[in-house]
């Protein structure tokens, strides 16, 4: 990219449903070039990719659909500029009816060898090559660490009562949304007030009850770290092997840990306050841990 020449960024998504013992996957028909591509869009200014992502597929394909694993990132050129497009792979949980328009007027549900043979684009091939070499996700997991509470030595009270300053209302009314998007049914939080209070923008979006789990809570003085990470580890696990959707609040000591024994890697899982990972479950086993 030259100096002054501007990125158009993008997101979409490989939106695929489960028929019989085969998946389907989405493609669009956009007549105004003449193609068939996977469903994708221009963000809006300010917004957040995967948000952009799960938008633009329903107002393509009419389909509502729940982001699971990130797929690889295309970069080509775009109309004489440089694009990138971000993509996640989405199970389809509802659709309006597609009605066709100027901008898609056709699309098609076909199994990803089929829908590879049928695109216009060596990219959207790619994307949907490294889709079909993921197992079948069974559980997605939007997971935070609790927004901006101020600073422990400046808190007169017991810690675990510290509330969230104003930066950290802004961050939890951003992440709601976020969270929002994995279609939660149940929402679970570290004991900590800040960690509640983080959950409780998307609680009164999603009309959902906040659970508070204590072993998503950060080691006391005295408690072993790893006992800690374990814990919240066994916590998450046992939310994927019910196989549906949740989001969970936990704190900053023990995230990086407790992803670390979901991985089995020691990568730098370090999560900024009002941060927080995109995971997807094949029944017990983490497949993708994505920043959020």
């Amino acid at each position: 990219m030259s100096e002054g020449e501007r990125m158009i960024r993008a997101a979409g998504g490989v939106v695929w449903r489960p028929d019989g013992d085969d998946v389907l996957v989405c493609l669009v028909h956009r007549p105004r070039y003449g193609d068939w591509s996977l469903p994708k869009g221009k963000l809006e200014a300010g917004e957040h990719p995967l948000s952009a992502a799960v938008r633009e597929v329903a107002e393509e394909a009419d389909v509502r659909a729940v982001p699971q694993v990130r797929l690889p990132t295309m970069r080509y050129r775009s109309e004489g500029r440089p694009k990138a497009v971000d993509y996640w792979s989405m199970l389809a949980v509802a659709d309006g009816g597609f009605q066709p328009d100027t901008e898609v007027d056709g699309i098609r549900w076909l199994p990803a060898g089929e829908a590879t043979s049928l695109v216009s684009y060596p990219h959207d091939a790619e994307v949907l090559a490294a889709f079909a070499a993921l197992p079948p996700v069974t559980a997605t997991v939007a997971l935070v660490r609790h927004a901006h509470a101020g600073r422990r030595d400046t808190w007169s009270g017991p810690d675990a009562c510290r509330p969230l300053d104003d930066t950290g209302w802004a961050q939890a009314h951003a992440l709601a949304p976020l969270v929002a998007l994995v279609r939660p049914v149940r929402l679970l939080s570290a004991s900590a007030r800040r960690c509640v209070q983080t959950l409780d923008p998307a609680a009164a979006l999603l009309d959902l009850p906040i659970e508070v789990a204590g072993d998503l809570d950060e080691p006391q003085p005295g408690q072993d770290p790893d006992e800690r990470a374990l814990a919240a580890a066994a916590c998450l696990t046992e939310l994927a092997a019910e196989g549906s959707m949740a989001g969970v609040c936990a704190q900053g000591k023990v995230i990086p840990g407790a992803l670390e024994r979901l991985t089995g890697r020691a990568d730098d899982f370090t999560t900024p306050k009002g941060g927080g990972w995109l995971l997807a479950f094949a029944a017990d086993r983490l497949l993708a841990a994505d920043p959020l």
